[in-house]
């Protein structure tokens, strides 16, 4: 697989081939199985099939080399998700809700282990921290093409404009609790509940504010 093609899965890392694309990708796969802290340099050179040396060459530090696989993570999920929602329909409401189920066939997966780069985050303390800061542009990576849809979704129904940003943070909120619920319980259809949530926000935003009686002006005698 080359790095223009988009996986079928999120997890899918790139065949190995030069020695920093095996660092990458073994990483990867070990840090999203086992966590930051839990995985050492000799790990991730041992599985990488490379030399001590050329981890030195390629990277100044483990944080860097697990930054880049971050970085390298993101447009990679970020491929697949997008490709995934365009397939669920042309409307926008469609493709909204169909993104949960797009995450439902990534629950399902046998090698789950919940969001990277939330994953990441929890571990890193300091804000400033590379990884917290590609953990950071993940999520506003994601927020953007949440919000693009929210706005197709606004003119689809002809709603006010300004309902599409707020609509695309609590998007947000239900695509990332759904995969931190269904990491922790195991089930998939964790899914199908933010789903369902997220239904109910769609039918909120396009049902016309009850039209409120003025006070009455009679008094009493």
């Amino acid at each position: 697989m080359t790095h223009e093609t988009i996986p079928t899965d999120p997890n899918d890392a790139a065949q190995p081939g030069t020695a920093r694309e095996r660092l990458l990708d073994a990483a990867e796969a070990l840090i999203y199985a086992g966590g930051i802290h839990a995985t050492g340099v000799d790990a991730i050179v041992r599985q990488s099939g490379t030399a001590r040396k050329s981890f030195y060459t390629h990277f100044e530090s483990k944080d860097a080399l697990i930054a880049a696989a971050l970085e390298r993570r993101d447009e990679r999920w970020m491929n697949w998700f997008i490709a995934g929602t365009q397939r669920r329909g042309k409307g926008a409401r469609r493709r909204l809700l169909g993104m949960f189920d797009v995450l439902r066939e990534w629950f399902a997966s046998a090698d789950f282990h919940g969001c990277a780069f939330l994953n990441a985050a929890g571990e890193i303390e300091s804000a400033d921290d590379p990884i917290r800061v590609v953990a950071r542009k993940h999520k506003a990576r994601l927020l953007g093409f949440v919000r693009a849809e929210c706005v197709a979704f606004v003119v689809e129904a002809e709603i006010d404009a300004r309902r599409a940003a707020p609509l695309a943070r609590q998007w947000l909120v239900l695509l990332d609790g759904a995969i931190a619920v269904a990491l922790v319980s195991g089930e998939a259809d964790a899914a199908l509940d933010a789903r369902a949530v997220g239904k109910t926000l769609l039918d909120a935003a396009v049902k016309p504010a009850a039209t409120k009686r003025p006070p009455s002006r009679r008094t009493t005698t």
